[in-house]
């Protein structure tokens, strides 16, 4: 279920210059607001929470799953070039499972570790609140790259949908209306974090047995959908 030589191609895809830039930029800019907060105000534990889940778990983890789940594929099939890669004699779920390992690593490379130094800024892990939003950025991760790679490969312009999920629906709808936040990856990965995370700083509309059916369906529906998807491509270009 995994080709390491698909894998490379997609890592070496997704980490060149202008797109591993934009990796970049979201965890730097983390890291710089939490040591100015830290400079400004101290070590707070709810000021910690609100960087934390407001800005790492709401608005850079789903972008980076943007970019790291639709660059996996999206690019090779606007320009043609999955039509090299499916021609070689590899199984098309193999081809959608090892793509969707790399954009995890990366998502989570990008996501996790810098969520976790910034919480040890922020607050020193008071309360486990470092430990627990790196967790639920990890959950999250896995989630977001299935449904960000599903995007890229049912429509060319996947980035620009991912976008609107990621800053309207998580970030504005799953933050301010209570209806949309039961189906929100935000607050599924909030129900772990809040498992994790000491003290009753750390909330979630949904409940831990909830969040962990519906983040392993969605894991699975949106991997199992992109192999449709991506077999479907190969019967119409065959044709």
């Amino acid at each position: 279920m995994y080709d390491p030589t698909v894998a490379r191609l997609t890592y070496r895809a997704l980490l060149g210059r202008r797109r591993a830039l934009i990796l970049f930029a979201l965890p730097v800019l983390l890291i710089a607001i939490s040591a100015a907060v830290r400079g400004f105000s101290g070590a707070d534990d709810q000021v910690a929470v609100d960087v934390l889940g407001g800005f790492a778990l709401a608005t850079m983890v789903p972008i980076i799953g943007v970019i790291a789940g639709t660059g996996a594929i999206g690019p090779e099939i606007d320009d043609g070039s999955v039509v090299y890669l499916l021609s070689k004699p590899i199984k098309r779920p193999t081809i959608i499972f090892t793509k969707l390992i790399v954009a995890i690593a990366v998502t989570m490379a990008f996501s996790a570790i810098p969520t976790f130094v910034a919480g040890m800024i922020l607050n020193g892990n008071g309360q486990q609140i470092a430990i627990a939003y790196t967790i639920a950025a990890l959950v999250a991760s896995i989630t977001y790259a299935a449904i960000f790679l599903l995007l890229g490969t049912i429509t060319r312009h996947a980035v620009v949908f991912g976008l609107v999920y990621a800053l309207v629906w998580e970030a504005l709808f799953g933050s301010l209306v209570s209806g949309a936040r039961t189906l929100s990856v935000q607050q599924w990965s909030l129900a772990v974090a809040q498992k994790v995370g000491k003290g009753d700083l750390i909330t979630s509309d949904v409940g831990l047995t909830t969040a962990a059916v519906l983040l392993l369906a969605v894991t699975a529906a949106a991997t199992w959908y992109a192999g449709q998807k991506l077999r479907s491509l190969t019967l119409a270009g065959e044709e």
